[in-house]
């Protein structure tokens, strides 16, 4: 099976925050990472794909990013701009709760 991932995605456990325009902040638990997005799951499930948010990662951010799909209440963005090195390797070494 081929993939058309751009980065290796690790599984997670990390409080999060993200905010959709002038909406209200959801607070949701991250639960897997990439440099180049992340899935989270939104109790609300209201996100569709092409929504543009904005994201904290425990105390990073805010992360721009774009939702690429949801379902069953999870949720996967894409992020503007791939996370610097140091900061990623700091959420998945530091931040990760589980």
């Amino acid at each position: 099976m081929v993939s058309d991932r751009q980065a290796e995605r690790f599984d997670i456990s990390v409080q999060g925050r993200y905010r959709t325009g002038s909406g209200l902040p959801r607070d949701v638990p991250i639960l897997e990472i990439s440099e180049t997005g992340c899935r989270f799951f939104d109790k609300f499930g209201r996100l569709k794909a092409g929504d543009e948010l904005t994201l904290r990662i425990g105390t990073i951010g805010p992360v721009v990013a774009t939702v690429r799909w949801s379902r069953d209440q999870i949720t996967g963005v894409e992020f503007a701009k791939p996370l610097y090195g140091p900061i990623f390797e700091h959420i998945r070494d530091k931040l990760d709760c589980t």
